[in-house]
């Protein structure tokens, strides 16, 4: 059975996964800013990064504040967290919520080697063994 949907934001789009790693990157950044900063990635128009960070807004990625009558964007979560939140999608789409079952393929598919699953379930014993 599939886990529920709760409280997920829609997947990022290639471009807005191109200008929320501008924003991590630089944490307080004017429509402009960001702008100039992926210009050298992809040239866009000001009205576009403007509409991809209003849906970024919507999308629940970035927050602003206004200073006079300039928006200063920022991320509103870590990339770990929004790289776990994605994570948690392709589990619950294409996995049926199994995390075994994303590991296995991942193994069998010779992207994650048996090795480096040894060392991950290490690092989980070790956080584990830390709370108690």
């Amino acid at each position: 059975m599939f886990n529920v949907l709760r409280n997920r934001r829609k997947p990022l789009t290639p471009l807005e996964q191109l200008l929320m790693d501008y924003l991590w990157a630089h944490p307080t950044s004017t429509a402009e800013a960001c702008r100039e900063g992926v210009a050298a990635q992809r040239a866009l128009k000001d009205s576009t990064i403007r509409t991809i960070l209003r849906n970024l807004e919507e999308k629940g990625y970035v927050t602003h504040t206004v200073d006079g009558r300039t928006f200063i964007y920022r991320a509103s979560d870590t990339p770990r967290n929004v790289a776990v939140q994605a994570a948690q999608q392709l589990i619950d789409r294409f996995c049926g919520g199994s995390v075994e079952e994303l590991l296995v393929g991942l193994v069998d598919n010779q992207v994650l080697k048996p090795n480096q699953l040894q060392r991950l379930a290490d690092k989980i014993a070790s956080r584990r063994e830390k709370r108690v």
